[in-house]
């Protein structure tokens, strides 16, 4: 059977809906200080969206072990065709960037990738060193294993601009503060974020953010989650897990992964045909977020495959009671 003929059957439009239920589920709680109880009521959205789909899923990158998340935990059956439906692997983050709707800030998400089962990386929950670039580009352009100043120069190079008219797009952590002096050092362009580093790494393929690159470390679930959308627009991703202690290694072992030192490549973290949706929670860069108004709701997604290149901008119009 063929990847394409798998995700036939699972609609694209149905991941909108799914994104759709997290998204307007987590909008409710927007600004209220309460990250948790944001999380808590994107994840139960989600799930009952999924089960309400014909399909055999297992949860490969969600919420965290069954021990620390009683929904979407890694390893977790939904769908309504368990066992006969076609089977899916499926990479979530129900509510990308907690803080940031807590606080009412820009580019939180629902997000969502599937894949053939197979298809994604069960990257356990920790740091990943990650480095991006859009589409047009050299292959190979991009190294982990040298330094930021040689990947902007090699950038730089590959877009016949200066090192100084790059732009990257940062994660703004403490640990990250000898990446941002030594690309200050160059010259280069700094974008700070918060938090969201999916969207991060997806602004790197939409000229109108003026992101050129990604640079630094994040979650590796969200690193996967961003390699579904890089296949489905184009770009090329490096990521190294990083390990802070023993137990972290251990986790990851318990995943199959074997190589802990490995730098992956875009697919070998998001191989085969991918479908990549995402709709806005609060506002940002990438998409509006959900607008609640006099007896509607509103909502902006995106939805990408890979096998085709498509993407599908969905507005959606929600009747309120």
């Amino acid at each position: 059977m063929q990847t394409s003929n798998v995700l036939d059957r699972v609609l694209v439009l149905e991941m909108v809906r799914v994104t759709e239920a997290a998204a307007i589920a987590a909008s409710t709680l927007v600004g209220r200080g309460d990250e948790k109880a944001a999380d808590h009521a994107a994840v139960e959205a989600m799930r009952a969206a999924l089960n309400g789909l014909y399909m055999d899923g297992t949860v490969v990158i969600g919420e965290g072990e069954r021990d620390e998340a009683p929904m979407l935990f890694i390893g977790e059956k939904v769908g309504a065709a368990i066992g006969k439906g076609p089977r899916i692997d499926i990479a979530l983050d129900p509510l990308e960037g907690t803080t940031i709707c807590a606080k009412a800030g820009p580019n939180s998400l629902a997000v969502l990738a599937v894949a053939e089962e197979g298809g994604l990386l069960n990257a356990p929950d920790v740091y990943m060193e990650k480095l991006a670039v859009g589409p047009g580009l050299p292959d190979g352009v991009i190294d982990l294993a040298k330094s930021p100043t040689d990947n902007v120069k090699a950038v730089a190079a590959a877009k016949g601009v200066r090192p100084e008219e790059i732009i990257v797009c940062v994660l703004d952590r403490p640990r990250h503060e000898a990446l941002i002096a030594e690309l200050r050092q160059l010259g280069c362009g700094i974008v700070l974020i918060g938090d969201g580093d999916v969207a991060g790494v997806i602004a790197t393929t939409d000229p109108t953010t003026t992101i050129d690159m990604y640079m630094g470390s994040g979650g590796a679930p969200e690193g996967v989650l961003a390699c579904a959308a890089l296949r489905c627009v184009g770009g090329q991703f490096k990521g190294k897990l990083l390990f802070r202690n023993e137990d972290e290694r251990s986790r990851a072992r318990k995943w199959g992964i074997e190589d802990l030192d490995k730098i992956y490549d875009l697919t070998e973290l998001a191989k085969g045909d991918c479908i990549f949706a995402a709709t806005g929670v609060t506002d940002g860069s990438l998409l509006e977020g959900v607008k609640r108004l006099k007896g509607k709701m509103t909502t902006e997604s995106v939805v990408m495959r890979a096998s085709s290149g498509t993407v599908r901008w969905v507005k959606g119009e929600h009747r309120t009671a």
